[in-house]
Parts: structure tokens; sequence; C-alpha cells
């Protein structure tokens, strides 16, 4: 049976602000969602300290480094960090127009999942904004390969992921997570996943820069034994693929658009999944972009119909 997809553009239904910690950085951040008008599509915008801004659209051409997280902009001067999991839950919840003010260079980890933001934008509620909404529907296979990993979108009557992970660690295996995604699927079975690391990289982590922040408030850490250091445990028994799932939910939220297709990845990461994204957006014979045919809430997947774009679309702007 065919999945029912929104017909409808939407925004958040009055404004939120939230205070964590960046992950990297080890700093406060507060992050304010506001509601934007249909077409405006999701737009982060950096606070600077002598009071200038930056904007970034969420879009896959804007990315920049994704080593350890996902990054809008080129440089550490000028860029928003670790912009996935808040992507994740703004995907996974359908929400198409947004600006996301951040007064520091990346997100707020939080949790180190995506719960906190699910739980914020469900408090104030999602607002139809009665403009049509278009996808993007996979027509054709586009695989990508990395040394032992790849990455496809293949033709599929709805959204679908496809993940599988592949560790040395005897704790993590080898483990796969695949279903078809709704707001009710993300929040049941992954926005509470959360990002996790091995203990043994932690100090060059540290020498680099990176993850000041992180503690075990906000990861899951693996031990030097191959084992949870994390009191309460793990939330799901797959979580580390499940958290590998969320993360590429928020990585293919890039695209401008939601898709209509299935995304299947082996031993991927922010990387692969950015790749990925771009293989599809540059073959053009690959995919379409489809709204519903009438001004009706839902739509089944198969009856969204083709139309016309302009050669800059705005995944691509």
């Amino acid at each position: 049976m065919a999945i029912a997809l929104l017909g409808f553009q939407t925004t958040i239904a009055a404004p939120i602000s939230l205070t964590g910690i960046g992950v990297h950085s080890g700093r406060p951040v507060t992050i304010n969602l506001q509601p934007a008008e249909a077409g405006t599509g999701i737009v982060f915008i950096r606070q600077h300290d002598d009071g200038s801004t930056s904007e970034y659209k969420a879009v896959s051409s804007q990315v920049g480094n994704t080593d350890l997280c996902t990054v809008l902009g080129t440089s550490p001067a000028h860029s928003v960090a670790t912009i996935e999991h808040v992507m994740a839950a703004i995907y996974a919840l359908g929400l198409d127009n947004l600006f996301i003010e951040v007064d520091g260079a990346e997100m707020p980890i939080m949790d180190g999942s995506s719960e906190v933001f699910i739980d914020a934008i469900e408090q104030v509620g999602v607002k139809n904004l009665g403009a049509k909404r278009r996808y993007i529907r996979v027509t054709k296979p586009v695989r990508i390969e990395s040394g032992a990993s790849w990455a496809e979108f293949r033709p599929y009557d709805g959204t679908r992921f496809e993940v599988e992970i592949d560790f040395e660690s005897a704790l993590i295996g080898r483990q796969k997570w695949a279903g078809d995604l709704t707001a009710d699927v993300f929040k049941t079975e992954l926005s509470r996943a959360r990002t996790f690391g091995f203990m043994r990289d932690v100090e060059r982590l540290w020498a680099a820069g990176f993850a000041l922040g992180s503690s075990l408030e906000n990861s899951v850490v693996i031990s030097d034994d191959d084992t949870v250091i994390n009191v309460e445990g793990l939330r799901y028994a797959d979580e580390f693929v499940r958290h590998k799932t969320l993360d590429a939910v928020g990585d293919l939220a890039l695209a401008g658009a939601q898709f209509i297709g299935c995304y299947r990845s082996y031993r991927g990461g922010h990387k692969l999944n950015a790749n990925a994204l771009k293989a599809l957006l540059d073959s053009r014979d690959c995919y379409e972009v489809v709204e519903s045919p009438v001004r009706s809430l839902q739509v089944r997947a198969r009856e969204f119909v083709p139309v016309q774009v302009a050669e800059f679309a705005p995944w691509s702007a």
C-alpha cells in the first residue's frame, strides 16, 4: 500500500527557544526556531560576536566539512556545524520552512539524539501554509561506492531507509535498521538514539580541538574493553545503527525537499550520505520533481505528478 504523504508546506505554529552545549566547542549555545513563509525553506542564521549575521540555506550545495558532523559553510568562522540531529527532527515531522537562529558555531548537542527537538516542535505544533509541497521522486537507481562502503537511492512507493553498519567492535558488530519513515516511526524507533564514540578516540579528538563538550550526558561511550560506560546502558539494543539512521535522515534533509524513494547504505556516515545525495541531485535523469495534483492534506505517494521546475531549483541554490 502506498504511503500517504503531506500535500502542503508547513512551518511551526510558534517560536521555539532551546539552550545546550556544543559537542565540539564545549560552549553554551542557544537556538531560536522561527516560523517562515511558504517557499522559504530551512535557513540557519548564525549570530557572530560582533553583531553581524550569516545565513546558510539547508541544501546540499551549502555543505562543507563532513568528517565528524555535517557542516553548512566552508570555514570555521563562517559556518554552522552539527546540524544533522535538528534536521532529522525537522524532516521527520514534515517541516518545510523555518528560520533557525544560533548564537554560536554549532547546534546544541542536547542529549545526543533528536528527542528534545521532536518534543519542542510537538509542543508548539505544526502549521499548514496552504501552498503545495514538492517532492523529489527517485525514478532510477543511483549508487556510489567508497572502499568497502556504499550508498544508493532506489525507486520506492514511499520514503524508506535501509541502513547497515559493520564495526570491528564486538559490542556493535553488524547491525541493520530498515523501515518506512513516518513521524511516528521516527519518534518511536529512531529519535532517542544517541551519538556514540570510543574512549580510545577521546584524547585524539581533544588534542585536535573537537569533542570538548562530549560527555556521558550526550554520548554513548564505549570503553577500551568494549563495554558501554554509561550507567543507564543503551536505549535500544541496536542503538548504534538507529543513530546512524537518524544521522542519514538529517543529512538527506539537505536535498531541500523531501524525497520519495528508498535510501540504502552500508558502513556509511555523514560524508557518504552527503556524496550520495549530491550524486542523486547531479543525475537529473534519475529523479523528477512532483507535487499533489489536488489541494489535499495527504496524498498517496503514487498519486503525485511531475511538475516543471526552474533551472536552478531550491535544493541546488
